[in-house]
């Protein structure tokens, strides 16, 4: 059986301008776009006391909390955090799977240090992370990866929770499937309306019985009804996909101006191909677009084989002309990315539209 650690640092831009500038520490905080079309990319606790939240434009941010003080995005010092504390989990365990640049998986189960007890070397790292970097996190302890992440968050922030083999059955008998990983407002809003509130209730509705509603899905969510997950700790994650994408600071007026800026996004997902190294061979070829009342659509399609390894502007037009059907609907936000062929991506850390 294995003991997996999950740690989250507690919200990580905001922890860390509040660590490096103290006047920030007693004052509700947003980290993000300073400009009016801005958009909120964390904050902290104090602010989400008021109603602030991840994604949320900037402006709305601000009515639900006039005093609230917005920080620019700083990613070079965030990042340079984001490896000391890494460095400091790799002092544990080589086993160490990043999921961001503020949360990670770590494998302890050969780990003999602190008598083999992964709650104390949980204790320890915490403890590290703050005396050194001078950020709290917050973390999970459990038999698989898919606990350990809901028990990270189980005492958020700055908390400590675990759940032993012995307790994993009545533990997940009565959590909500609002919990489970890969459910969200609708499925949630489907198995309620079934009746289906906690993982006791879909153990009581069968196997087939939630094959037979979500199809694969519903397979997943028998198993993590069970609290099962036997995917291992990946210490290299592999990419399927690289994309840009860009925010503009006045709408842009319809398709045809859409067209006018795809040829410098596509340089933008050149350049980011580069310096990733990836000159694999690519799979799909995909385009997202925000109108001005925020609603997001993307479309995307098999590559058909060419000369060029690189992608050219030409070829995401006919998705645009697809997707973007009327001619004057103001755009917001426009992107475009590729997906890899099979098992050829680079190794990173990428997320999509990251």
């Amino acid at each position: 059986m294995r003991k997996i650690i999950h740690i989250d640092c507690d919200c990580f831009y905001a922890a860390v301008e509040m660590r490096d500038d103290p006047s920030l520490r007693e004052v509700p905080i947003a980290v993000g776009g300073q400009s009016g079309r801005g958009v909120v990319t964390t904050c902290n606790y104090r602010a989400r006391a008021f109603g602030v939240r991840s994604a949320m434009p900037g402006g709305e941010a601000r009515r639900l909390c006039p005093e609230l003080v917005m920080v620019p995005l700083d990613m070079p010092r965030y990042r340079e955090v984001s490896r000391q504390v890494m460095a400091i989990f790799r002092e544990l365990t080589d086993l160490v799977e990043p999921l961001s640049l503020d949360e990670a998986f770590l494998d302890v189960s050969e780990v003999e240090a602190f008598q083999g007890s992964a709650t104390l070397m949980a204790r320890h790292i915490r403890q590290q992370v703050w005396e050194r970097i001078g950020i709290t996190v917050s973390a999970g302890v459990a038999p698989n990866k898919f606990l350990a992440k809901i028990a990270s968050d189980w005492n958020k922030p700055d908390g400590l929770f675990v759940i032993t083999p012995e307790q994993v059955d009545d533990f997940v008998k009565v959590l909500p499937v609002e919990k489970l990983s890969g459910v969200g407002p609708v499925t949630a809003g489907k198995l309620n309306d079934r009746g289906l509130q906690t993982c006791g209730d879909l153990r009581e509705a069968g196997e087939a019985e939630l094959v037979r509603l979500f199809g694969k899905q519903g397979l997943r969510l028998w198993h993590m009804a069970h609290g099962r997950d036997d995917r291992p700790v990946v210490v290299t994650r592999v990419a399927k996909s690289v994309s840009v994408e860009r925010t503009f600071s006045r709408d842009l007026p319809g398709k045809e101006a859409c067209q006018q800026v795809m040829t410098s996004l596509v340089d933008d997902l050149h350049r980011r191909l580069e310096r990733k190294g990836s000159h694999k061979p690519l799979h799909k070829l995909f385009i997202k677009v925000r109108y001005s009342d925020f609603s997001t659509h993307t479309l995307e399609r098999v590559r058909e084989p060419g000369p060029d390894a690189m992608p050219v502007a030409g070829e995401f037009l006919p998705l645009l002309d697809e997707l973007v059907t009327d001619e004057h609907r103001p755009v917001r936000l426009l992107g475009v990315g590729v997906r890899f062929r099979e098992d050829s991506a680079p190794i990173t850390q990428l997320r999509l539209f990251e």
